[in-house]
């Protein structure tokens, strides 16, 4: 009976560590489609979540902030998308250059060229891991929603 005492503290211990990491949420900070949230409420999430040294970027669309729609042009969009993942993740402390994992979802995946001919430009260093996936329609009729988690470097 000892030893399952024992090991069972030795699995609380790293719980312990966990409930000590500081957490800080950061506001959504793109526009916010047609019904997506009821009026005066805002966004039913935060924009991003620090975790100690990582950061949870959540989705975030291609809307143009004057007109809360996305531009024609696959290429604004994409453009409009990754202002907002870097807006996100430099208010937080981070940069591009941080995110680790990068997930896309797009309207349509024949704007796979266009998405990628712009994403390359926001990176100095080695490419985040990524997935591109084709959706379907998205909110207010975005081509693209991205979401990501960054590491802050030491």
């Amino acid at each position: 009976m000892k030893y399952i005492l024992a090991a069972t503290a030795a699995l609380m211990i790293p719980a312990a560590g966990w409930a000590a990491t500081p957490v800080k949420h950061f506001p959504a900070g793109g526009a916010v489609p047609a019904g997506a949230a009821a009026p005066g409420t805002g966004p039913a999430f935060s924009g991003a979540v620090l975790a100690g040294d990582t950061l949870y970027v959540s989705g975030t669309t291609d809307m143009d902030r004057a007109t809360g729609k996305p531009p024609a042009d696959p290429k604004a969009g994409a453009k409009l998308v990754l202002d907002n993942i870097k807006r996100t993740v430099e208010g937080a402390g981070l940069t591009m250059d941080d995110l680790v994992w990068v997930q896309v979802f797009a309207s349509d995946l024949d704007y796979y060229a266009a998405f990628n001919e712009v994403y390359r430009t926001y990176f100095k260093g080695p490419l985040p891991a990524r997935a591109f996936i084709g959706s379907g329609s998205l909110l207010g009729g975005a081509h693209f929603e991205v979401m990501g988690i960054a590491v802050k470097s030491k």
